[in-house]
């Protein structure tokens, strides 16, 4: 392979420099040196750099990041930032990752888009389950207050903001923004109406950017080393490097950060090692449990935004699943399907009961007791399901039903026959 598809580390710098997570190491490499040239920069400037970079949402939907912030209104106060930290979907664990050993990097990106929209309130939403990256993130943070870097009046300029650290109780509901809003103000994690949007009326009413994880690390390098430095990585259309998650029957899982565009055989057989004892790919999870699943002579897609979509899927998150030759199909869509019951919030007919009319009728095709009809049937629900739910998780449920049959109708033949 050649030089290009190297990995390469923008966000996942703690691989290269150690201890990172400590502020005088992070210093040393030029910490806080983006924030210090954005406070001799005016906001508007900042959202330009990012606009200018193309840089993504990685939360999943890929929406432009400073385009995002752009829609802030001006002149309606107070503004707020809701990191979405809570990372629930299967086989993701970048966020993590970057959360516990290169915290300021995230750090800064935050005080950064604070900045860039005028807010002075930053929220970290993580997952029930983040006690010890929260316990990290939290030392880094205090860490960033002792020094000047958060409170009141940083670094001399006229520009205060806090950081206010939240864990949630474990629901993949609230890693929907609306939702992620609803468990922040203390009611029950369910997405709201759009609109109005979260940029109008977010968080307690008030204008609101939600961002992820790791989009927002992105930020700091891209303001210090400019848009340009950042579109030398990537394609035209998904700039920049992503961090995959690589899990499933492979030697090595685990993250990479590579350009977007490299090719996805490059992460499984160079990065990952190929499948274990060398049997081979059945199936690939691009995007944990939520985007249809695709056939192996897909391999050679490019993973970028638009690339894998036209392949048939989705991006998403990039958390990459790979199933073996001797995965039994028909019992990996139940344990996904199964994953959609039981996270559903309930608040949407189409989703509460087309997930559990999902899983009955899986279980019943997986129990010898279903017949040809039974297929149909489960097109028939996720035909109701598709575009009619209240949220995206509704969608996501019908994706690996759908996709399963178009790809692997003979397995299940093979259990209602």
């Amino acid at each position: 392979m050649g030089h290009k598809y190297l990995e390469k580390h923008v966000l996942l710098r703690h691989r290269d420099v150690e201890n990172l997570a400590d502020i005088d190491v992070y210093l040393e490499n030029d910490g806080y040196k983006a924030l210090k040239k954005a406070l001799e920069m005016e906001p508007g400037a900042v959202i330009d750099v990012v606009k200018g970079a193309g840089l993504r949402g990685r939360g999943g939907a890929g929406f432009p990041a400073g385009l995002k912030w752009s829609f802030i209104p001006k002149g309606v106060k107070p503004v707020y930032i809701a990191v979405n930290a809570d990372e629930s979907e299967p086989g993701t664990f970048k966020d993590r990752e970057i959360m516990e050993y290169n915290p300021h990097q995230f750090i800064e990106g935050v005080i950064l888009c604070a900045y860039a929209v005028g807010s002075e309130r930053a929220y970290i939403y993580g997952r029930g389950e983040f006690q010890g990256p929260f316990k990290k993130l939290r030392r880094a943070v205090d860490q960033a207050y002792e020094r000047g870097f958060l409170g009141k009046n940083i670094l001399g300029s006229d520009f205060s903001m806090d950081i206010v650290l939240h864990l949630g109780a474990g629901a993949y509901i609230c890693g929907e923004e609306t939702a992620l809003l609803s468990s922040l103000e203390g009611d029950m994690g369910q997405p709201r109406a759009r609109p109005p949007f979260p940029a109008v009326e977010g968080l307690y009413r008030k204008p609101t950017v939600i961002n992820n994880v790791e989009t927002l690390t992105n930020v700091p390098p891209i303001v210090f080393h400019g848009s340009d430095w950042y579109r030398q990585y990537g394609t035209e259309r998904s700039p920049g490097t992503k961090v995959f998650c690589l899990s499933g029957r492979v030697n090595n899982p685990g993250n990479y950060e590579l350009p977007l565009g490299t090719p996805l055989r490059f992460l499984i057989e160079e990065l990952g090692g190929g499948v274990i004892e060398g049997k081979a790919i059945k199936a690939i999870l691009p995007a944990g449990a939520s985007a249809p699943i695709l056939t192996v002579d897909k391999i050679d897609t490019p993973l970028d935004y638009e690339s894998v979509q036209a392949a048939g899927s989705m991006l998403g998150s990039a958390s990459f699943i790979i199933l073996d030759e001797e995965v039994d199909i028909v019992w990996a869509t139940r344990k996904m399907t199964y994953f959609f019951k039981h996270e559903s919030c309930g608040k949407c007919s189409p989703c509460r009961e087309g997930t559990y009319w999902l899983l009955q009728v899986l279980d019943r095709i997986r129990a010898g007791e279903g017949n040809p009809a039974d297929l149909d049937l489960l097109t028939d629900i996720t035909d109701q399901m598709a575009g009619n739910c209240f949220c995206l998780l509704g969608d996501f449920a019908t994706s690996s039903i759908n996709s399963s049959l178009a790809n692997f109708k003979d397995e299940y033949l093979k259990l209602v026959a």
